[in-house]
């Protein structure tokens, strides 16, 4: 089945655009039980660590929200193969009234990995890409990767991109030797200004480099800011002020559920004292816009 979108927008309150669907139909984890773990530890979740597809959906319904839910593809780096793209866009689209699939493919497979992408959104109806590049392993800003990027702005749908500090591999030796300066969000400038037409999201207050990810959302039009993955409350100063005023339209609610509970994202973004005309933007009409369900 292909997906389509079918979310009643009057009817969700919020639209998390950051969720990781970690666990398949057939108890197949997204990532090996160290990585995890570490994750786990990190971010103290106390939810349900491995959702499935239809884990969400009924968290979510049963919130009032829609999400984004998508896996991350970095078999080459891991040596692990990815849960399937194609099968949670597949089982979204039973639950298309609150969930959203986003593809992802391993850049690192090159051509292939542009065949994966073109088929996801073609034939499987995925809205949009995530990347992770300090868990694939790869620098955006290479040559080698601009036909991924030129096919995916052809597609015309957004790419989601990990920053800033990483909770995966967090506290192990070497960091399970995932690398965090492949997730600067300064190597996405390139990407966004030779490919105008791409959407690109940058995911999380990209600590430690805030300031370069505020100066790129302000100076390219294509380029957003997702806020998941640390709770509003330690936010950097900067990013508060951003978000509230200059950047209030380039700014997204994401959770990075299941690490961050949405309701508790939410709550403590309430307590920063933005302006109440602010809220609605930042969960959910500038994701309308971004994901083209207006």
């Amino acid at each position: 089945m292909v997906y389509t979108p079918a979310i009643d927008l009057d009817a969700v309150s919020a639209i998390d655009v950051h969720v990781h669907v970690e666990q398949d139909h057939d108890g197949c984890l997204s990532l090996d039980d160290e990585l995890m773990e570490a994750s786990a530890k990190y971010f103290r979740s106390s939810d349900n660590r491995t959702p499935t597809v239809e884990d969400l959906a009924e968290r979510y319904r049963r919130s009032g929200m829609a999400a984004v839910v998508f896996t991350i593809d970095a078999r080459t780096n891991l040596g692990r193969e990815p849960l399937s793209s194609e099968d949670i866009a597949a089982r979204a689209a039973d639950h298309a009234d609150v969930l959203i699939p986003f593809g992802s493919v391993d850049p690192l497979r090159g051509e292939a990995a542009v065949d994966h992408a073109r088929s996801l959104v073609v034939d499987h109806g995925v809205r949009g890409f995530k990347f992770h590049p300090s868990l694939q392993g790869f620098s955006p800003d290479e040559e080698r990767f601009d036909p991924l990027w030129g096919a995916i702005e052809e597609l015309g749908v957004p790419a989601l991109f990990h920053t800033g500090q990483n909770g995966i591999g967090a506290g192990l030796p070497g960091g399970r030797g995932i690398k965090l300066r492949y997730s600067d969000p300064m190597l996405l400038d390139d990407v966004a200004a030779e490919h105008p037409g791409l959407t690109i999201i940058m995911a999380h207050p990209s600590v430690p480099w805030q300031a370069q990810a505020i100066s790129i959302a302000t100076h390219k039009s294509n380029v957003f800011i997702d806020l998941s993955g640390w709770s509003p409350k330690y936010f950097p100063a900067e990013l508060v002020r951003a978000a509230g005023g200059l950047l209030k339209r380039k700014v997204l609610f994401g959770s990075d559920y299941p690490l961050i509970a949405p309701e508790t994202w939410i709550e403590h973004f309430e307590g920063l004292g933005v302006k109440p005309e602010v809220l609605p933007l930042v969960l959910k009409e500038n994701a309308v816009g971004v994901l083209g369900l207006g």
